[in-house]
């Protein structure tokens, strides 16, 4: 199975807001500073982001643990 690029543009978007928001919540118990936690948060968001696409793309090249069906193998 081959996943097209765009595939990982949403999947890290979706991944980094859901990790952002962690970060901005672990930010602000730590701190105190809801600015603080913000600048935190919009920071980690773009690295993040961008190592998370490289790092999808690279597996998605690599067949460690995939299996390819048979091909006489199908579904109805």
């Amino acid at each position: 199975m081959h996943e097209k690029p765009y595939r990982s543009v949403v999947k890290s978007i979706s991944w980094r807001t859901l990790g952002t928001l962690d970060t901005m919540i672990i930010s602000y118990f730590v701190t105190g500073n809801l600015v603080m936690a913000a600048s935190i948060g919009s920071i980690e968001v773009i690295t993040k982001m961008a190592l998370y696409y490289f790092h999808e793309r690279a597996w998605n090249k690599c067949s460690f643990g995939r299996i390819k069906p048979p091909a006489n193998d199908y579904q109805i």
